[in-house]
Parts: C-alpha cells; sequence; structure tokens
C-alpha cells in the first residue's frame, strides 16, 4: 500500500478540527504587524529620528540582546526590528503545536491508531501534519506581506519580511517533526522543540550583544534580521531556511518508518521493579512526572539570566552623546536609577517566561486527564482537590524556582561585571519575588480553565499571549491604560525601591481566586 494514502483526507480534518485554532494565531501575528508598522510611522516620521534611534541601539548591548539591530534606518527596517522577535515567537509556537498536536499528541492518545485501522498509509499523518502546518505558515506570510505593502511600505521588502517570519514557522515546524520521532511523550516533543528555538534565540542573543556575527549565522532566529527585509532583501538567506526545512522532513519522514508506531526512537528508561516510598502518594506521583520539565526549565532560566545580566552594563551607553538623556537621569536620580529600570523590565519579561512555565505545569492536569492516567489515582482513596493540588504545588513552587535562578544568574553575571555581587544580588533576587503573584494569575486562569470548561484550556495560552502583546506592544500602540491594565504584570512595580504591597496583595488573591474557581468546577464536573 502507498504510504502516503490518506493525506488530502486528514489534511481536511487537520483543517477542521484547527478551524478556529490557526486562523487566531494567523490574524495575531498578521494585526501585530500591521499595528507596529502604523506605530513607527507615527513615531519615527523623519530620517533624523530613524537614525537616531538606530545609533541608540547600536551602543547599546542591552537593547541588542533584546531586539537585535537595526540594519535600515527606513519605515520598513525599523517595523522589522520591532516586530521580528514577536513574530517569530508567534509563528513558532503555532508551528510547533500544530505539528505536535497533530502527530506525537494524536499518537500517544490512541487517536492515529483508530485512523491508521482504515485505509491510512504509514507516512500519511505526518504528510498531512507538514501539509497543513507549512500552508498555514505560508498564507502568514502572504497576508503579512500584503498587510505591510498595504501600509505604503515596499513590496520586495514585505513579502521578504512576511516569508522570513513563515519560514521561520516551517523550520520550527520540521524541528518538531524531528522531535516527534524521538520521544513517545507529547510533552517532551514540545520541550525538545521549544529548547532548540530558546537555544537558538540565546545564540542569537549573544551573537547581536557580543558583536559575534558567526553566532548570529549559527541561529535560525538570527536568520530573519539577516535577510534584511527593507535594507537589501536578502532572498538568498529565505533559500537557506528552505534548504534547512527540507533536510529536517526529510529526516522526520525517514525516521516514522523505522519506529515502532506508539514508540519514540528513544527508548523510556525502565523503571525500578518496586515503587519507592516517595510514590505512595499523589504528591510523589507529581514530583516524578513534573521534575524533568522542572530541572531543563531551571537550566534555560540560568543561562537567560546570565546573559541578560551579563549585557546589563551596556545601558549605561544611552547616556553617551546625549545631554537630553544626562539631564533626565539626572533628575530621576542618577545612572542607578536607569539600571535598576532595565533589570525591573528585563526580569518582567522574564516572569512572562515563567508563565509559559506556570501553564504549561497546570496544565499538566489536563494532559494526566485525557490520556486516562487521571482515573485510576482517583479511583483510589485519593480525592480530586487532593490530586490538583499536588500538582498545583509544582506549579507556584516552580514559578518561584525559575524566577530566583533567573534573579541569581543576573545577580551574579551582572554583579561581576561592575565589582558589586552581593549589592546587585539582593537587589535583583528581590525584584524577581515580586514577579510571582503575576505569573500565578496567570496559572490560575488555567486552573480555572481546567475546572470549568476543560475543554477550552487553550484558552489560559491565549490569554497569555494577550498578556505578553500588551506589555510588550501597549506603550507603542499608545494603547489606554485601562487596556495595558487588562495584563498582571502592569500592575507588578518596576524599580525595587518603589515596591509596595498593595498590588501585590490584590494579584495573589486573584491569582487565588481564580484557582479557587477552577478546583470547585473540577469537582463538579465528570472525569474526561
Amino acid at each position: 500500500m502507498n504510504t502516503l494514502v490518506g493525506t488530502w483526507s486528514l489534511v481536511r480534518l487537520g483543517l477542521r478540527l484547527d478551524r478556529v485554532r490557526l486562523p487566531v494565531w494567523i490574524v495575531a501575528t498578521v494585526g501585530v504587524a500591521l499595528a507596529t508598522a502604523s506605530s513607527i510611522a507615527q513615531l519615527y516620521p523623519d530620517e533624523v529620528s530613524r537614525v537616531q534611534i538606530a545609533r541608540t541601539i547600536g551602543a547599546n548591548p542591552a537593547l541588542l540582546a533584546i531586539y537585535g539591530p537595526v540594519y535600515s534606518t527606513s519605515i520598513g527596517g525599523v517595523v522589522m526590528w520591532r516586530m521580528a522577535i514577536i513574530g517569530a515567537l508567534l509563528a513558532g509556537l503555532m508551528s510547533m503545536l500544530t505539528i505536535n498536536r497533530h502527530t506525537r499528541a494524536d499518537e500517544e492518545t490512541g487517536r492515529l491508531e483508530l485512523i491508521g485501522a482504515t485505509v491510512v498509509g504509514r507516512h500519511a499523518p505526518m504528510a498531512a501534519a507538514l501539509v497543513l502546518t507549512i500552508g498555514a505558515n505560508v498564507l502568514l506570510a502572504l497576508l503579512l506581506a500584503g498587510g505591510l505593502a498595504g501600509q505604503k511600505l515596499p513590496v520586495g521588502g514585505s513579502f521578504a519580511a512576511g516569508f522570513a517570519i513563515g519560514g521561520l514557522g516551517i523550520m520550527l515546524a520540521a524541528v518538531a517533526a524531528v522531535a516527534a520521532q524521538l520521544s513517545e511523550n507529547a510533552r517532551t516533543v514540545s520541550a525538545i522543540s521549544g529548547a532548540f528555538f530558546g537555544f537558538t534565540f540565546v545564540l542569537r542573543l549573544i551573537g547581536d550583544a557580543g558583536g559575534v556575527d558567526w553566532l548570529t549565522w549559527l541561529s535560525p532566529v538570527g536568520w530573519i534580521s539577516k535577510v534584511k527585509a527593507y535594507g537589501g532583501d536578502h532572498y538568498w538567506v529565505l533559500g537557506l531556511m528552505a534548504a534547512l526545512a527540507v533536510a529536517l522532513f526529510a529526516a522526520a519522514y525517514f525516521l516514522v518508518g523505522r519506529r515502532d508506531f506508539g514508540a519514540g526512537l528513544v527508548p523510556p528508561r525502565p523503571g525500578p521493579a518496586d515503587a519507592g516510598r516517595s510514590l505512595s502518594g499523589p504528591l510523589g506521583l507529581a514530583w516524578r512526572l513534573q521534575r524533568m520539565s522542572l530541572i531543563g526549565w531551571a537550566v534555560g532560566f540560568a543561562v537567560m539570566g546570565a546573559a541578560l545580566g551579563s549585557v546589563g552594563t551596556g545601558v549605561l551607553d544611552l547616556l553617551k552623546d546625549n545631554p537630553q538623556m544626562v539631564k533626565i537621569v539626572a533628575q530621576m536620580g542618577g545612572e542607578s536609577l536607569l539600571i535598576d529600570a532595565y533589570m525591573s523590565t528585563v526580569l518582567g519579561l522574564v516572569a512572562m517566561v515563567a508563565a509559559v512555565y506556570a501553564v504549561q505545569a497546570t496544565l499538566r492536569l489536563r494532559s494526566e486527564e485525557t490520556t486516562f492516567r487521571a482515573e485510576p489515582v482517583l479511583a483510589t482513596g485519593v480525592g480530586r482537590t487532593r490530586w490538583a493540588l499536588s500538582h498545583l504545588v509544582f506549579t507556584v513552587v516552580g514559578s518561584l524556582v525559575m524566577l530566583l535562578v533567573a534573579g541569581l544568574a543576573m545577580g551574579i553575571s551582572y554583579g561581576v561585571a561592575v565589582g558589586d555581587v552581593g549589592g546587585q544580588l539582593g537587589s535583583l533576587l528581590r525584584t524577581a519575588v515580586v514577579q510571582l503573584p503575576a505569573t500565578l494569575v496567570v496559572a490560575g486562569l488555567a486552573v480555572a480553565f481546567f475546572g470549568l470548561a476543560p475543554r477550552f484550556v487553550v484558552g489560559s495560552w491565549a490569554a497569555l499571549t494577550i498578556f505578553v502583546l500588551l506589555g510588550q506592544l501597549g506603550p507603542l500602540l499608545q494603547l489606554p491604560q485601562w487596556a495595558m491594565d487588562i495584563s498582571p504584570f502592569t500592575h507588578v512595580p518596576r524599580l525595587s525601591s518603589t515596591i509596595t504591597a498593595g498590588p501585590l496583595v490584590w494579584l495573589s488573591l486573584v491569582a487565588v481566586a481564580l484557582g479557587a474557581v477552577g478546583l470547585v468546577g473540577f469537582r463538579r464536573r465528570d472525569v474526561g
């Protein structure tokens, strides 16, 4: 039988299942890009203002690390500089989640086994997932190109920008396709593809901030800037993206036929014959299920914190050749206040990443339920609330660990750079800890979705995406304050010297209330 038979039927099924998810991802990404383009045209209307921002970014390793270089002082070049990372993040998440959902996740839950019992070839599910994801990214690229060109930006640069972001999405889809052959667990696939994205972002960060151009070339995330949309339009870099994606797709296609259905190429390590005392209760079981994810995230946060802290000294470069900035900073309290503002802003970004871990750890409850592993536990003397709380402990403790690890790494790396490890460590740890309530509000939303509307737990990811966009683009788009206040991260004190208990208490109460509502809903609904 042809191993690709049934591919188009599965493509139609995928379109049916993702008829809401994919349009939301695409519309959100295009909307962010067009809003950014409109705002940039208003904020930097003339060449002089754009040259000034390019010089400021180029002289500041901290800003280079976060946003990358401004390679062109045209309106389009500044637009691409500002939206590249957010566009890459949205396209990448869309692609990795779509591939995982239609390959390993469906295989893990048994849905592909039922489909495979019909006239469907061995490679058809993988091929259908790739066709669906590639099609979504091509549509995203075309809409981006058309929308940016509609903003009176050059057509050639608009197509280069659109396909740079869509091309990254296709590459990350290929990474997820290979990861789906390695592990028999969908969570591990997400961890592998997410770790690849994070590693390449750190390579880009170090390469741009340190002026090490070859490191940026090693990072697929860095290739977006190398396309130089509106600044040369290097279409040949898109060919490099396509070549890597084709190679990874070919590897995934080859590996599908070299493993057993339901298994991964890397077999799980067999456990001991007898369970230890720690597995005598739900808390020990939750620790067993959550520990590798927690450790992996903690390592990533340590690397991220060290990288962000090491470039903190570059913030003072903002003062060079800018007498107006010198005067403003002096009136505010001096250079130390500027450093505090940078560190607090960076830790705010770290808190948003920690919220990703918090949602993932919380939604382990849903994955345990849908894979029928929760029912055997709940059939014993373990109550629903006790079982749910055993996982939520690691949501809270894990989120705190992530923030502390990032704050510790930033404090050490920046403290070594300025010769004041002790003083910087305490300040940054304090600033990191105050981010926890906002992170837990997002986790509370995930618990509420799990308990009240389990079929719509993806809404917790949507909420987090909205919060991140409000935080990153709200000031740029000049949104009203009430709109930005929707995000819990808006209410966290920005400077360690201005920390007040009020906002933190209210955020904590909201998080607890959302969690309690979710737990009550879980107790009253059917399992599964």
